[in-house]
């Protein structure tokens, strides 16, 4: 898979590492000289160029590549690149860097982005994660199917403790992808049971989340 990284900053880099390292063809790309250092990722692509600038982008070959992550540190640059990307190169797949959380709104088809990662969000969602019993944490956001990617700590008073997954009447638009026990990962057969402290990771619609906390947690909602 070829990609390109707008954004050569430690955030860039990193992620470019990262795609390297699992197999993946790189090109970071950055308006700054001083944000140019092949020597930290010497088996990535380097341009010097304008990521908002059409020139810039079909110097890139953007219209090769599979996906673009716009990680710039800033939030403007990043809207522009993943229009360009998507409207005017027809790059699958885009993924932008989100460095204000009021700027969050933006970041969607309209602007070209298919995926936005906003790192307060993440972190957030991670400490509701770690201290929350029977409340959903929506973890990530799927743009195009209008779903969500949300965890759930399984209370005591769960009606449902004990019962096999398959019993448990789920709402319509909702899917158990995964049960997390004791740092175990079990498939959600129907014959599985669900524990109290169980991990519960569903794929759901946003307007039936409500619906899924007041089946599995009803003393807390």
């Amino acid at each position: 898979m070829r990609v390109a990284i707008a954004g050569a900053g430690a955030v860039g880099r990193s992620i470019a590492r990262e795609l390297i390292d699992n197999g993946h063809d790189v090109l970071l790309i950055d308006k700054d000289p001083n944000a140019l250092k092949p020597e930290r990722v010497a088996n990535a692509e380097w341009l010097l160029a304008d990521s908002c600038e059409l020139s810039s982008l079909e110097e890139a070959r953007l219209d090769r590549c599979d996906v673009v992550i716009a990680a710039t540190g800033d939030d403007k640059a990043n809207l522009v690149t993943s229009l360009l990307a998507k409207t005017e190169f027809g790059v699958p797949r885009t993924v932008g860097r989100v460095n204000h959380p009021n700027n969050e709104w933006l970041f969607t088809e309209a602007w070209g982005v298919d995926v936005n990662v906003s790192t307060p969000r993440i972190m957030s969602a991670l400490v509701e994660e770690a201290v929350t019993v029977g409340d959903l944490v929506r973890l990530f956001t799927f743009r195009r199917g209008n779903a969500n990617l949300v965890e759930m700590t399984l209370p005591e008073n769960s009606p449902y403790v004990g019962k096999p997954a398959g019993l448990i009447p789920f709402p319509e638009n909702c899917s158990l992808v995964t049960i997390l026990r004791d740092g175990q990962v079990y498939t959600p057969e129907a014959e599985q049971p669900v524990e109290a402290g169980d991990e519960l990771l569903f794929v759901v619609s946003a307007d039936v989340e409500q619906e899924l906390e007041s089946l599995l947690a009803p003393v807390q909602h």
